[in-house]
């Protein structure tokens, strides 16, 4: 059995130290970095399948390493891990193209959960389905997003959510399934998912318009003169 291959970022020695065996208990292979710059000699030889990022660190943030990441492995499943649970790093994080975040102190079933969450919706599966909405097509095998034939850059968590709209055909999709089905459960945050919508329609340029907003029960894919 292929284990995934987890990468943690954080300079608490205790708190790495904990998260690494934890996940290595859970059948994870974990690997734990104190300093960005060995994160970086170890991302260049093995790419993991997921980071968790602190946004505290030496050398440089957290925040300088995920759009880092972004730029060259725009699908990396990242979660970012901060000490301030506030509203501007979650926020901030979000807008960088972050998949999730937890704030500390966080218990080590909260983020066992977060992490299988995250590795399931990025397991795709073997058969090739291309959905197509007018200038809008997302190919969910490759995980590809085209606008007008030009290929889109989204997060991971971004590309699931146009997946699970694009697949609902024109159906309204409940804000709280979307946050069972991306996020694993509901936690009460719609900050989360207005950020996402909002980051999903500027980088689907004209085609963010299908995004259509169903006030008080979710979102669905359509034309703005239906």
């Amino acid at each position: 059995m292929t284990m995934e291959t987890i990468y943690i970022v954080e300079d608490d020695d205790n708190i790495r130290k904990l998260v690494c065996y934890a996940l290595n208990h859970e059948n994870y292979t974990a690997r734990g970095f104190s300093l960005p710059s060995e994160f970086y000699r170890a991302f260049e030889d093995i790419k993991p399948d997921l980071v968790l990022l602190d946004i505290m660190l030496p050398e440089e943030s957290g925040l300088e390493i995920l759009g880092k990441i972004r730029s060259y492995s725009p699908d990396m499943p990242i979660i970012m891990l901060t000490a301030k649970d506030s509203e501007f790093d979650k926020v901030t994080g979000l807008d960088m193209g972050a998949d999730d975040y937890i704030a500390k102190p966080f218990g080590m079933t909260e983020l066992i959960s977060r992490v299988r969450a995250v590795l399931r919706r990025s397991s795709r599966g073997n058969s090739r389905q291309v959905y197509k909405f007018g200038i809008l097509a997302i190919d969910t095998e490759k995980h590809i997003v085209t606008v007008s034939d030009k290929p889109v850059t989204l997060s991971f968590k971004e590309f699931s959510l146009l997946e699970i709209l694009i697949k609902a055909g024109g159906k309204v999709v409940a804000r709280e399934e979307l946050f069972t089905k991306i996020w694993g459960n509901f936690y009460g945050e719609s900050r989360t998912l207005d950020v996402h919508i909002r980051n999903l329609r500027k980088k689907l340029g004209n085609a963010g318009n299908y995004i259509r907003t169903v006030k008080n029960i979710g979102y669905r894919i359509g034309e703005k003169n239906e």
